[in-house]
């Protein structure tokens, strides 16, 4: 019964990662394509810069998904080799879990809207399109930031 605990933990810790970094992503997507929709109503020419701020913020999801992959490697799912996990091992993979969940949560949307600002500069400014995009990156750091975080933290676990 302890073991079912602790792997429903590991297994909570990494959905809430892909969950959470998804909803970012989303989220962060559609600020973004809502101000390029604007842009391009007017200037379907920009789809190509446009595409690429849009496109941005969906990164977080992928971080997401990638540490959830781990979660599932680490606690014997995808080999299909399961070894008993307990309480403490489940909670250690769950609150490994948490820092990309948040970062890529909150980070997704912030720079969802920096993007969608980004938009606008380039609708103004075309040539400063570079600049939009660093602006949008900048937040990434963040994102990369929980991403390392929750794979240094899953690497340093012992299951089994």
């Amino acid at each position: 019964m302890l073991s079912a605990l602790g792997l429903a933990l590991a297994i909570g810790g990494g959905a809430l990662a892909v969950a959470l970094a998804g909803i970012g992503s989303a989220i962060g997507i559609g600020h973004a394509a809502r101000s390029a929709a604007g842009v391009l109503s007017e200037e379907p020419e920009k789809f190509g810069s446009l595409l690429i701020l849009i496109a941005l913020p969906g990164t977080q999801g992928f971080y997401g998904f990638l540490v959830g992959f781990l979660v599932l490697m680490k606690v014997g799912l995808v080999s299909g080799q399961i070894p008993p996990i307990t309480v403490y091992q489940g909670l250690q993979i769950f609150f490994a879990s948490l820092p990309i969940a948040l970062a890529g949560l909150l980070s997704g949307i912030h720079q969802g809207k920096v993007s969608a600002a980004g938009a606008g500069v380039v609708a103004k400014q075309p040539s400063a399109f570079m600049k939009a995009v660093i602006l949008s990156a900048l937040v990434e750091t963040y994102a990369v930031l929980g991403l390392l975080g929750s794979i240094l933290f899953l690497n340093g676990i012992k299951v089994g």
